[in-house]
């Protein structure tokens, strides 16, 4: 029995052999495909957790850019608010009315009831609007400040130094106060769209700068401990490179310094320039329609953007945004960031990020954007609010939007009625709190499309060293590849029109916002 058992076993003992050899291979084989199927759901678990840590440090970014505008505006709003003082031409006219009700019933007959319950005349057609004028609460510190000196109220002065400015007629004062209070209005939402921009591209940039650098962090080996602790300030020192650099990012956010006090007075030299030719024959007693007054408007906007799309794309905003060349020393001086004594130039990091900024600029895409955000904060001004408090005109809704349309056809009111409500509306485009128009805006789907792009696009010129546009650093004996986001991973709302890819070192910002672009122009 055993020697039959044994010539069996050798009988068969090649099919014992490869029998035992399929079984372990499959086991090895299977073994192998577990262990893949369990890295790829491992990597697949780490790139969603990536993706969304990058999406909530985007978003937050973008909270971040909508908190420093509102910080920021009100010092925009205090230079603008200063150089067309509305409120102090406002006085004056209300001083002249009292003058002229003086000299009709005589300076012991006169009193205070008089002057609000004088009768319904030409005169007294600009007192209705002046009464308009003066229940605004908005007359800024410096401008009564302004005024009382301008009347010579408690002045003591006496001389040739004390002597007074040629006294302006009525109608003077009435077309000053037209062009300031519309200037004014149109001059604070420029601001306001291209300092939203602005921030948006400062910011983006340096959250970018940052997530490269917590990238690296986290692919960096730690740190061997030691007693001496060696400060590298070289350009090797990642850190810096990637855009940890405090000091840097200091100086590269105080440039928004030039739009603040400098860009925002050019603006509104050409905004006023603008509104004086289109709106200079309009007499304040006029009566108009909302349909003429948004045409006014668009004539003012045709001639500070462009008429056509072309004047649009060769309209240069940079000049308003950030200094010259010449000039980088004195705003970072202004700012705080150099000592008076100290005229250091950009260093190489600052420059990159200066550059950068300026490309964004002048690219056809920052246009784009801005004709959208200037689209819906003129819409709110025009459409909504002198809608409803000049010409009384019902907001819209599903409800009454047939009454409105048949209302809002044949509706008229006095142009100095409307200049109330821009002098109104001014303060309330330059708030720095609750900002109606600055919510508008950000409505503005694109907006948060061209932050995605700046966030997630140039990757490439951040690394300390690209070798042939691969985002590869050495860290001592590791190699890291940098992950490039694309505007899909940043959030849903950060597409124009469907899903962007931005992969790959050769798709800079403008081929990006083509593709953009080109996703939309092809879903509609």
């Amino acid at each position: 029995m055993i020697a039959s058992s044994r010539r069996w076993l050798r009988r068969n003992r090649t099919n014992f052999a490869i029998g035992a050899g399929v079984l372990g291979a499959g086991y090895v084989a299977g073994q192998y495909i577990l262990g893949k199927v369990s890295e790829a759901r491992q990597r697949m678990s780490e790139e969603r957790i990536a993706k969304e840590n990058l999406r909530r440090r985007f978003e937050q970014n973008q909270e971040d850019c909508t908190f420093t505008v509102l910080a920021i505006l009100p010092t925009a709003t205090e230079n603008i608010l200063e150089a067309l003082p509305v409120e102090r031409t406002l006085n004056e006219l209300q001083k002249q009315k009292q003058e002229r009700l003086a000299r009709s019933v005589g300076p012991s007959e006169l009193t205070i009831s008089d002057v609000q319950s004088s009768p319904r005349s030409v005169t007294d057609d600009d007192g209705k609007s002046l009464t308009s004028f003066q229940s605004e609460s908005y007359v800024h510190a410096s401008q009564v400040a302004d005024s009382s000196a301008a009347n010579g109220e408690g002045s003591g002065e006496t001389g040739p130094q004390a002597s007074p400015r040629p006294k302006k007629s009525k109608a003077q004062l009435w077309n000053e106060m037209k062009i300031s209070s519309i200037s004014r209005a149109f001059t604070l939402i420029y601001t306001l769209s291209l300092l939203s921009l602005l921030t948006r591209i400062q910011l983006n940039l340096l959250g970018r700068r940052n997530y490269l650098a917590s990238v690296v962090s986290l692919a960096a080996p730690p740190p061997q401990e030691s007693k001496i602790s060696l400060e590298n300030n070289d350009d090797d020192n990642f850190e810096h490179a990637y855009g940890n650099d405090f000091e840097t990012n200091r100086r590269y956010l105080s440039f928004s310094w030039w739009l603040l006090h400098r860009g925002c007075i050019d603006i509104m030299t050409k905004v006023s320039a603008a509104v004086t030719e289109v709106f200079g024959s309009l007499n304040p007693r006029e009566e108009i329609t909302l349909e003429r007054l948004s045409e006014l408007t668009l004539e003012v906007r045709k001639k500070v953007e462009g008429a056509t799309e072309s004047d649009r794309r060769t309209c240069k905003w940079l000049p308003y945004l950030l200094p010259p060349p010449d000039q980088e020393s004195y705003v970072l001086q202004e700012s705080g960031m150099n000592p008076p004594a100290n005229s250091t130039p950009p260093s190489p990091s600052l420059r990159r990020l200066i550059d950068e900024t300026s490309d964004l600029i002048d690219s056809p895409s920052f246009t784009h954007v801005l004709t959208l955000l200037l689209d819906a904060a003129f819409s709110l001004l025009i459409d909504s609010k002198i809608a409803t408090h000049a010409y009384k005109i019902p907001p819209t809704s599903a409800s009454t939007a047939r009454v409105v349309e048949i209302v809002g056809a044949d509706a008229k009111a006095k142009v100095a009625v409307s200049l109330a409500v821009f002098c109104r509306q001014a303060h309330a485009i330059g708030s720095g709190s609750n900002n109606e128009y600055l919510a508008a805006m950000e409505n503005v789907r694109d907006l948060e499309a061209f932050a995605a792009v700046v966030y997630s696009s140039n990757f490439e010129f951040e690394t300390p060293e690209a070798n042939a546009g691969e985002n590869v650093v050495e860290i001592g004996s590791d190699t890291v590849k940098l992950s490039r986001p694309s505007t899909a991973d940043v959030g849903e709302g950060a597409t124009v029109g469907g899903e962007v890819s931005l992969l790959g070192a050769e798709s800079g910002f403008e081929s990006a916002w083509g593709k953009a672009l080109g996703s939309q122009d092809g879903k509609s």
